[in-house]
């Protein structure tokens, strides 16, 4: 596990269940990863969403 902090789209506050959308995460710790590569979003130990990594921005 990984921890990171989301940025929501500019005028999202938060995404309900059946919403798709385009996020910036940045982590804290660098790891090994490609475009592609499918992600779980994970709080209190609950999954609270999922998606796949579109672009690697550095």
């Amino acid at each position: 596990d990984v921890t990171g902090a989301i940025e929501l789209p500019e005028g999202k506050e938060m995404v309900m269940p059946g919403d798709n959308v385009s996020i910036t995460v940045k982590l804290i710790n660098p790891i090994a990863m490609e475009e592609g590569l499918r992600f779980a979003i994970r709080e209190g130990g609950r999954t609270v969403g999922a998606g796949v990594v579109a672009k690697i921005i550095a």
